[in-house]
């Protein structure tokens, strides 16, 4: 078999290096939460450059995008940021993969990036990329990406799409509320954590209050004999 038809058919292999299962086209689908809480960053920006190239090993096609930032909604802001993404083209040998969304130049996105070995990428591909559009009133629109991906629940039931489009400024709310939320979260966790704590020490002391009382008794009685010999 040629060997641009064997790469070809390995093309929905090429995510093993940023994550395990990102070529399968049949995924788990991501609250909110979850990308928000789990994103390092999540910015507004217009593509401004492609490059695809062969990674290390010259088995994978990996393309970077570079995004002009308008608007850092978490994370540290910077002027640019370079994501990689499986897939591209490299001469006339192209590599596609189902779930994993494909940047041109001038188009806007909203990405959710974490960090891989070889760079930032895009958190949950599809799930974690969002298209900047117009509504008829004019208004810049955040819409969830259209995939070719089956969402799948833990119960082997098909999830649909369930975000709407909002504004900009809706969804950079939505991130900032949804980081508050998740703050919060975490130090009820801690103070819960601290109270059964707490609670375990208290219950520890009182099953063995005989022995409390003795370790008592034999603190006051050597606290008597060194005020006996001072």
């Amino acid at each position: 078999m040629p060997s641009n038809k064997i790469n070809l058919l390995a093309a929905t292999m090429v995510t093993a290096a940023l994550a395990a299962n990102a070529h399968a086209t049949v995924v788990e689908p991501a609250t909110f939460e979850e990308k928000v809480g789990n994103a390092v960053s999540v910015v507004l920006g217009k593509v401004v450059r492609t490059e695809a190239k062969w990674d290390p090993a010259h088995r994978w096609i990996l393309t970077y995008s570079t995004f002009a930032v308008e608007k850092t909604m978490k994370g540290t802001p910077a002027p640019e940021i370079t994501v990689v993404t499986p897939g591209g083209t490299v001469g006339d040998i192209h590599q596609d993969t189902i779930g994993v969304p494909q940047f041109s130049v001038g188009s806007e996105h909203v990405v959710f990036v974490k960090d891989t070995r070889i760079g930032p990428t895009v958190l949950y591909f599809d799930q974690g990329t969002y298209d900047v559009t117009a509504d008829d009133r004019g208004r810049r629109m955040i819409v969830p990406l259209e995939t070719g991906a089956v969402k799948m629940s833990n119960e082997n039931t098909r999830v649909s799409q369930a975000e709407s489009p909002r504004t900009i400024e809706a969804f950079e709310r939505a991130v900032r509320d949804t980081q508050g939320g998740i703050k919060q979260k975490v130090e009820m966790d801690m103070v819960r954590g601290r109270d059964a704590e707490q609670t375990s020490i208290v219950a520890i002391l009182m099953r063995n209050r005989a022995l409390v009382a003795l370790a008592l008794a034999g603190l006051a009685f050597a606290t008597w004999q060194l005020m006996r010999r001072s």
